[in-house]
């Protein structure tokens, strides 16, 4: 995050406001947090704000390069701060912990298209799948869910009715 992220609101001509500065701190303080999450974030330290309003918040900032959005398949947007370099991300199908994964050659795009059709390809995004260390702890088949009882998003097994 750039010292300085009222500043660079400003260069690109939007004003800095209360709202947006908490959102851009919550989302500092939990790499890859959802929209829900920066919500609560917010209403703590600000009182009321409306989910649209995070949205939308949270569009302008990735729209100035100060927060990157993912997108993993079956899940919420995720939102993180660490955008100045080429990183990937692993996902843990049983609970969703999300991490970053350094990117294996170190510059953008990675990996190199067998076939790039005519395209002039400048960014791959990788999510890798798989179990966390707790995760991978467990008994087989004992954490297919949340601790709320919802089934985790991109866990593709458990959709299938098989533990991972």
């Amino acid at each position: 995050m750039p010292a300085d992220p009222a500043d660079l609101l400003r260069q690109r001509g939007y004003r800095v406001t209360g709202q947006r500065l908490a959102v851009l701190r919550a989302v500092s303080r939990a790499p890859h947090v959802t929209a829900d999450t920066v919500a609560e974030a917010v209403r703590a330290e600000l009182g009321a704000i409306s989910l649209q309003a995070v949205y939308d918040v949270l569009s302008v900032l990735v729209d100035v390069g100060l927060v990157r959005r993912i997108q993993p398949a079956g899940s919420p947007a995720r939102f993180e701060v660490r955008v100045s370099d080429n990183h990937h991300h692993v996902i843990c199908r049983v609970c969703g912990r999300t991490a970053d994964v350094d990117c294996a050659v170190g510059v953008a795009p990675c990996l190199t298209a067998v076939d790039d059709m005519g395209y002039e390809i400048d960014e791959a995004e990788v999510i890798y799948w798989g179990r966390c260390p707790g995760c991978r702890s467990l008994t087989p088949g004992t954490r297919e869910s949340t601790a709320k009882g919802t089934p985790v998003p991109g866990n593709r097994t458990a959709a299938r009715g098989r533990t991972t």
